[in-house]
């Protein structure tokens, strides 16, 4: 199990420009359309290069996370878990 760590929380337009393909990539898979307000979070997959794309209007509630992020074998740390909840 990889452990998943907040990198941080930005509106697209003001997205760093390396986490760009990964939240391009996930609005492709969700058939989204992103918004320049909309509020993307980035997490740090440990161990692997990977990051991991949130839109948080998607979420209801940290356990739609968490069940999302099984299926990449991933747990979010404490931290991070504690401030996405704080966010939804």
């Amino acid at each position: 199990m990889f452990v998943a760590t907040l990198v941080g929380i930005f509106k697209f337009k003001d997205l760093p420009e390396k986490y760009g393909p990964f939240a391009q990539h996930k609005a492709q898979i969700e058939k989204r359309t992103i918004e320049d307000d909309d509020e993307i979070a980035i997490l740090n997959i440990a161990g692997t290069e990977s990051h991991h794309v949130l839109f948080l209007k998607s979420y209801k509630d940290i356990k739609e996370i968490e069940e999302e992020l099984k299926i990449v074998d991933a747990n979010l740390n404490y931290n991070s878990k504690k401030i996405l909840e704080g966010r939804l």
